[in-house]
């Protein structure tokens, strides 16, 4: 117990000492230079594109699409996605980031190694100038396409963001940096989603410790610091009653071992314990600092469909590796079945369900968590809207009222879910795992 106190006040005046650290300041701001820029040549000139946003301060008539930096009506929806989507930066207050590392890597330029306070983030995490030709947009890193602004550093005086026709015929939302008055277009970081999703492969891969990464971090950190200190009570107090952190943490692992393990998978129930207490707790550790509204919480890691994906992945492998041949015999050539059966209907059923069980497992995390912070933000979001985004202070007061306790019964609920799904998880892995190594009942 000690060890953690210790713990928990290094953690808050870490937090303490990294807030003092981050960037507050608006000094130099290029967005406020709305009429010219300067030149690698020192020279001014006008920029018909930076005129055009100033006449018209929404972006509706600029050659390159909608300001990002102008003022433009509230959308929750749009709100909502923003705050669970993952970013380069962790926002804190205001104009405050939590800067973290960017390791980012062009065919045609190389490795960048640098931090997103290289962008100098300001007004909802775009950055006010470029670094060796990526720009922070959204608190996202994108690429400038234009092989000459590849080099040093550049002020950016404002991003755009527009529909286009993608080569599939289908509309897609592209971006521009406003650069010496012209409009650059950007690329966004490479996805192996084969454009599924919008993604694809672009002119770079990002491979930084982004938000969702390092609240991964942060949650295997703080669960070696607890089982390291539970372990260590455990072999102190042999063969007496459990107390404190170890006595907190016992029953997770007992219900885990009697409830789950053993019932579903059987005598061979052992050698799968590490995996479900190990993905039990991650899954549960992710779900909760989530649930914490400011830094170093908030991020939707599990509701992320890559970090889902991984999981689900394992127990697929961990399933299939380890099944024995009487698994197989069934998933495969199901005996006492005629061929044609099995060769038209049945083991293509079973092959397709073999893909399935982690495809449901990797849906079902995902869609949880992802709903239940849409719907947080969206309470949330009353406020803004009743109030007419601060137009109407009576509004705002109404917002309020009706947001606060749907809040805060949403937030109850979703505590109830982080534990819940982390069961879900780990009792259906158990299930396939118990389903592999089962042995043949001979009557």
């Amino acid at each position: 117990m000690i060890s953690i106190r210790k713990f928990c006040i290094l953690l808050v005046f870490s937090a303490l000492s990294l807030t003092g650290l981050a960037q507050h300041g608006h000094e130099n701001h290029p967005q406020e230079q709305a009429g010219e820029a300067a030149h690698p040549g020192g020279q001014t000139q006008d920029h018909p594109a930076a005129a055009a946003t100033a006449e018209h301060p929404e972006g509706e008539h600029s050659p390159c699409g909608h300001s990002l930096s102008a003022e433009h009506e509230f959308n929750a929806g749009e709100n909502a996605i923003h705050h669970i989507a993952d970013a380069n930066a962790i926002h804190l207050l205001g104009n405050a980031y939590f800067h973290l590392p960017c390791i980012l890597y062009a065919p045609s330029q190389g490795w960048t190694f640098t931090k997103t306070s290289a962008f100098d983030a300001h007004h909802h995490g775009n950055g006010t100038k470029s670094h060796e030709g990526y720009v922070l947009v959204h608190a996202n890193i994108m690429r400038l396409q234009n092989p000459a602004l590849h080099s040093g550093e550049l002020p950016v005086e404002d991003y755009m963001e527009a529909e286009e026709e993608g080569a599939d015929g289908k509309p897609r939302t592209v971006f521009y940096a406003l650069i010496n008055g012209q409009c650059e277009p950007l690329d966004a970081k490479s996805t192996l989603d084969g454009g599924i999703m919008g993604g694809g492969i672009t002119s770079f891969y990002d491979f930084s410790i982004t938000r969702n990464v390092f609240t991964m971090l942060l949650t295997v950190i703080l669960l070696f610091l607890v089982f390291r200190a539970a372990a260590k009570a455990s072999v102190a107090r042999e063969g007496q009653a459990p107390k404190g952190l170890q006595n907190f943490i016992e029953p997770f692992v007992t219900f885990i071992r009697d409830e789950v393990a053993k019932p579903n998978i059987g005598p061979k129930y052992e050698k799968y314990m590490p995996f479900l207490l190990s993905v039990f707790f991650f899954i549960l550790g992710l779900n909760l600092i989530g649930q914490i509204p400011f830094f170093p919480g908030s991020a939707n890691v599990t509701g992320n469909l890559s970090i889902t994906l991984t999981l689900a992945v394992l127990t697929f492998l961990i399933t299939n590796l380890t099944a024995n041949r009487h698994y197989w015999a069934h998933t495969l050539w199901m005996p006492g079945v005629p061929a044609v059966l099995k060769i038209i209907i049945i083991t293509p059923i079973e092959v397709l369900g073999l893909i399935l069980k982690p495809f449901t497992l990797m849906l079902r995390l995902f869609a949880n968590i992802t709903a239940g912070h849409m719907v947080i933000l969206s309470f949330v979001s009353l406020i803004f809207i009743f109030g007419d985004a601060g137009q109407s202070l009576n509004g705002s007061i109404a917002g309020i009222a009706a947001s606060v306790p749907l809040t805060l019964f949403m937030m109850t609920l979703e505590l109830l879910v982080a534990f819940l799904q982390a069961f879900i998880f780990t009792m259906l892995s158990a299930v396939y795992f118990g389903a592999a190594v089962e042995e043949p009942h001979h009557h």
